[in-house]
This record gives structure tokens, sequence and C-alpha cells, in this order.
């Protein structure tokens, strides 16, 4: 459980990172704390579309991911970012993703950066 809310929270860092280097991804709140509950409970939404939808997603166009070798891969990135700005939007969470393009660099943005948070986190040893 521990592990899960750690997660969380840097899902929620690297969707402000996204916020604040694209242009086109807004956070907006009252104050500091009104923006960090919204980034958690954005990264929920977040995790729960990634989940649940992008599976599908990636069974329906597994063609499409060999005929682009792998390529596919950013555009459903993007999709499940846009459509997680748009469900946080519908529940006033206070994030919004203003078209495609904005989801795309978003997208690479969050990844990229939960690969680095992913390297420095310590890891547990190998049982023996």
């Amino acid at each position: 459980m521990m592990r899960f809310l750690v997660r969380l929270v840097l899902t929620a860092l690297a969707l402000w990172l996204a916020a604040a280097i694209v242009g086109g991804i807004d956070l907006y709140g009252d104050s500091v704390l009104e923006d960090f509950l919204s980034l958690v409970l954005v990264a929920l939404v977040f995790t729960l579309v990634n989940t649940f939808v992008k599976p599908i997603i990636m069974a329906v166009g597994c063609a499409l991911y060999v005929l682009t070798l792998g390529l596919f891969g950013l555009v459903v990135n993007a999709l499940m970012f846009w459509l997680t700005g748009w469900l946080s939007e519908q529940l006033s969470l206070g994030f919004y993703v203003d078209g495609f393009w904005a989801a795309f660099w978003g997208a690479i943005i969050v990844s990229l950066a939960m690969w680095v948070m992913d390297l420095l986190s310590p890891r547990k040893p190998a049982e023996e």
C-alpha cells in the first residue's frame, strides 16, 4: 500500500512537471494545497485510465503497433493523457489538457519523468 501511495505522489509530480513545461496543460486552483490534492486525484485518474483503458486499446490496435514498429504507442499514450485531462475536467479536478499535441508532449514528459524517478528509486534486494 505504501508503494502505491509513493508511486501516486511521484505520478502527481510528473503531471505537475508536464503542466509546468507544456503549454496547453493547465493546472488551476486557489492554493498550493488545492493544487497538490488536485494533482494527486488526477494521478489516481491517470493510473486508473492506464490500468483499465490502455490494455483494451493496445489489444485492439495490436496490428498498428507492429505496422509502425511501436510508434503507435506514442499516440496511445497521448490519447490516454488526453482522456485523463477530459475526465479530470468533468470531475472538476482543476486539470485541463488542450488538444492532442499538448497531450502528446505531456505524455512524453510524464513517461520520461516516471522513468527517471523509477531509476532513482531504491530497489528491494534480490531474493536468493
